[in-house]
């Protein structure tokens, strides 16, 4: 790993904070960051310090003054450029994924795939930021919106997606003319320091204002200060519906800005038309798929009383083809959690499912021996359950799978929709009166709904986000541009009176 560390220039003992191409501060490292592959400390990171933060927010200042100013397709110009660069650094930016953060390595790769794939949809867009032209009710006056540049984008990310997400932000809020400053997971810092190199390559190669993409490391408090400072309007955050509630209220205390993207309980629907063999790779990806670690993942399968068992048993002989190792082995499906504190709320949970009257299908259990040094490789999960249970009613980000049977697609829907959380949700049928009533209005609750494929897996041109405790925020493709960008609506007379609306008068 450190010769992954070398070729993206990146030390593994990494002080300071960057406001953009400069890094200052602490000599003193207050993260470690250590791969749950192997248990191995990759590397230590300094923290952010209040002193610190208030010179990014100067140069993030500075930037926006500037950079507000150039033409939209240039600056989609050079998210293009750092599109490019990442075509370049895709291998060794996902072996890093994979080996801090534990996920497999086609996943990794995967995961730098989506970051491109944001950086062409974003230059596209920066020709295409439109707004309406209205009719004014006023003889000679016209009527238009437009959308300006917000300022700076505070983006809070979470370990699970350690550069993706940043991206789909970052992507957006640079065509859109705002600044960003990036707090990632302290647990996955080195993926964040090595985009940001990246970044900061293409910005020092333009001749462009360093505080354009800034990066700040460390924990809760480094994210208040995020949160808590009038000078970002906006903070897109990632993470739990606890943590959500939390920057949600801060945030709302200002009168700023936010996006959501918290928790997820997802379900998926199997009926008697599916086709099984589709429903089974779907579920499983999509329940073991990152660990079961995705706000995607699939947590709950609704499945048809008629077709339960024969589901159930073949969901059993799939688990035991499942392969669990080291994520940089491609033989593997599934590698570690992100750390024991995770493993200990996965044994917790398979614990509380006995307690509530739930039964262990595949029981699960934590992995030891050789090649499972980390402590943090576990077995997946299926379980039946109902979905009053409190512990079906609450995620938890380990690979357990709840099943249950369902008797009519009405009571399925009712089933999905039982939940706090409504992130994306998915039903398996050939049946086209099934599939409309999952979309239709009295369908699906999620801000995600599928039809024959799985929960998991997004495509950069849809807009990704959820309801309810899921925090309704949009990010990605569509018109969540939006979110990024200060809506305006002008009124121009070019008559020689004034008129008033509503057909006031006012004479003096």
């Amino acid at each position: 790993m450190k010769d992954i560390l070398n070729k993206l220039n990146i030390s593994n003992n990494h002080h300071g904070t960057s406001t953009g191409l400069n890094w200052i501060g602490q000599e003193d490292c207050e993260i470690s960051s250590k791969s749950p592959v192997d248990g191995n400390i990759i590397g230590h990171v300094g923290v952010t310090k209040g002193e610190e933060f208030k010179t990014v927010i100067s140069s993030s200042k500075e930037a926006f003054k500037k950079w507000r100013l150039v033409p939209a397709p240039k600056r989609g110009e050079i998210v293009r450029q750092f599109g490019d660069e990442l075509r370049k650094n895709k291998k060794l930016l996902g072996c890093l994924v994979s080996y801090e953060m534990g996920k497999s390595y086609q996943e990794g790769l995967g995961e730098v795939q989506e970051m491109i794939d944001i950086c062409d949809f974003a230059v596209g867009l920066s020709r295409q930021l439109s707004g309406i032209t209205l009719h004014s009710e006023r003889a000679q006056h016209r009527m238009y919106e437009q959308y300006h540049p917000l300022g700076i984008v505070g983006i809070i990310s979470a370990f699970n997606f350690p550069v993706a997400v940043w991206a789909w932000n970052a992507a957006i809020a640079w065509v859109c003319g705002n600044v960003c400053i990036w707090k990632p997971s302290e647990k996955t810092p080195f993926c964040a320091i090595a985009c940001q190199k990246i970044m900061s390559n293409v910005i020092k190669k333009n001749n462009l204002p360093e505080g354009l993409s800034c990066l700040v490391n460390g924990f809760a408090d480094v994210g208040e200060m995020i949160t808590s400072c009038d000078d970002v309007p906006l903070v897109s955050a990632t993470g739990s519906t606890e943590m959500g509630r939390k920057v949600g209220k801060k945030v709302a205390e200002r009168f700023g800005k936010t996006i959501l993207e918290l928790g997820g309980n997802n379900a998926m629907i199997i009926t008697p038309e599916a086709d099984i063999n589709i429903a089974i790779v779907g579920v499983v990806f999509g329940a073991i798929g990152t660990a079961g670690q995705r706000c995607t993942t699939t947590r709950r399968l609704i499945i048809h009383e008629s077709i339960y068992d024969d589901v159930k048993a073949k969901l059993v002989s799939a688990y035991k083809q499942i392969k669990i190792g080291n994520p940089l082995d491609e033989n593997n499906h599934m590698g570690p959690l992100i750390d024991k504190d995770s493993v200990n709320c996965y044994l917790n949970a398979i614990e509380k499912i006995v307690d509530d009257g739930g039964k262990l299908v595949v029981p699960g259990g934590v992995i030891n021996g050789a090649g499972y040094d980390s402590g943090c490789y576990v077995k997946p999960v299926i379980a039946e359950a109902t979905n009053d249970l409190n512990i079906v009613q609450t995620e938890t980000f380990a690979p357990i799978l709840y099943i249950m049977k369902y008797s009519n697609i009405s009571e399925a829907i009712e089933i999905q929709n039982g939940v706090p959380q409504g992130l994306s949700s998915s039903i398996m049928t050939n049946n086209l009166r099934e599939a409309e009533a999952f979309l239709a209005h009295s369908g699906s609750d999620c801000g995600i709904a599928n039809v024959n494929i799985g929960t998991s897996g997004a495509e950069i041109g849809g807009a990704f986000g959820g309801e309810k405790e899921t925090g309704g925020g949009r990010e990605s493709g569509s018109d969540a541009w939006k979110a990024y960008m200060r809506r305006q609506t002008n009124t121009i007379n070019f008559s020689d009176e004034l008129p008033l609306a509503q057909g006031i008068k006012f004479d003096i």
